[in-house]
């Protein structure tokens, strides 16, 4: 059977910390979103169109009726638990990142979020401060691998699934492909990997190696089997000399970066970005209006077609996705957003856009999905 594949090589690689055992994801608390329930992504997801000239329309939003494909969601860090590692109990943050992030796949494939005992925002800190922190990133990852299997016997049957993660979820998931994907039957059947906001090792001009050997970088819409990866900057602010993103110290690798926007050709291409109205979260600030002048918007998103644009960049700054933000100032509408991480006033410059990550080309992955499974039908 495939759950015992799946076991067998996730846990030969990793030693179980003393006292671990798996959260019981049979019960439905253990699980942020499923499939036939009212949960964290049966939400309203209705959102405002704001064009250049300040006019404003709301777009409705509709979950698909029986979809034929799956979405498995990791979330980012956003616990703010006092311990290291977080319990299984969902809070606003876990919540709210799923509106944010991932209750919109909802539109093209069943939506499938555990909870697991992430590492903390508070450990995060602690660890950025040079402290001390009992944070445990094997448990972390034991729990997805244990809701993932969960998922393959009792949910999948066969069905093409993609995988979703940012930050953290994206570092959980390019453990969990490498472990129990790459290569092995479970591949056949994933339509992609969309590790978001994660320095991904690949070698310069090779088609696979450095952190997987058999799953490649996705070249086209109708690829399936492969891997969508970048981290996301200011095209005017490219990645600083020490940064923690777009980075890394071994050079016979560099991060990955797929163009969601434009996957062939890798053109300046323009976002269907879907921002939250208000602002990013907690670590940045607040947005301002959206139009000089007009009225306020009532959905908690908005879409702002033409104001924002991405393309993969390889510089001497690093590898990247390069995000130009298109404002004019003689049209009313905003001309700038918001989504730096920010820490006592000062923008972290090493972060770039990493809180926007996702919502900056949340379109475009979703109309992935669909491409993706439109290409595995045929």
């Amino acid at each position: 059977m495939l759950i015992a594949t799946l076991m067998i090589a996730g846990t030969s690689l990793l030693a179980q910390p003393d006292g671990y055992s798996p959260p019981d994801y049979d019960a439905a608390e253990s699980w942020l979103c499923r499939p036939g329930r009212e949960d964290a992504c049966t939400i309203d997801l209705d959102t405002t169109i704001i064009d250049a000239d300040g006019s404003m329309r709301v777009e409705g939003y509709e979950a698909a009726q029986d979809p034929g494909v799956d979405c498995f969601y990791v979330y980012p860090t956003v616990s703010n638990d006092l311990s290291g590692n977080s319990d299984m109990v969902a809070n606003d943050e876990e919540n709210r990142v799923i509106a944010a992030q991932f209750a919109r796949f909802g539109e093209a494939c069943r939506t499938f979020a555990p909870m697991y005992r992430q590492v903390t925002l508070t450990a995060l800190r602690s660890m950025m401060a040079g402290q001390a922190t009992d944070a445990d990133g094997v448990t972390a990852y034991l729990d997805v691998h244990a809701a993932f299997a969960h998922y393959m016997e009792h949910d999948n049957n066969g069905r093409p699934y993609v995988l979703i993660g940012h930050s953290q979820g994206a570092r959980m998931l390019e453990q969990l492909v490498a472990r129990v994907v790459d290569g092995q039957p479970a591949q056949d059947t994933m339509l992609s990997a969309m590790l978001i906001g994660y320095n991904i090792a690949v070698p310069p001009s090779e088609p696979v190696g450095g952190a997987f050997q058999a799953v490649p970088r996705c070249e086209a819409a109708d690829q399936t089997g492969c891997f969508i990866g970048y981290v996301s900057f200011r095209a005017d602010a490219p990645p600083p000399a020490a940064s923690r993103f777009g980075k890394l110290p071994d050079p016979a690798v560099e991060v990955a970066c797929t163009n969601p926007a434009d996957l062939a050709g890798n053109s300046d291409a323009p976002l269907e970005a879907y921002l939250a109205t208000e602002g990013a979260f907690t670590s940045s600030e607040a947005a301002g209006p959206w139009v000089a002048g007009g009225d306020a918007v009532t959905t908690d998103f908005v879409r702002v077609p033409g104001l924002l644009t991405g393309q993969c960049l390889n510089n001497e700054h690093g590898s990247y996705y390069a995000i130009s933000i298109h404002g004019d100032p003689a049209d009313p509408r905003t001309d700038n957003i918001v989504g730096d991480v920010i820490a006592n006033g000062v923008v972290l410059d090493d972060w770039g856009l990493h809180l926007l990550d996702v919502g900056i080309a949340q379109g475009d992955l979703i109309d992935l999905v669909s491409s993706q499974a439109a290409a595995f039908e045929r």
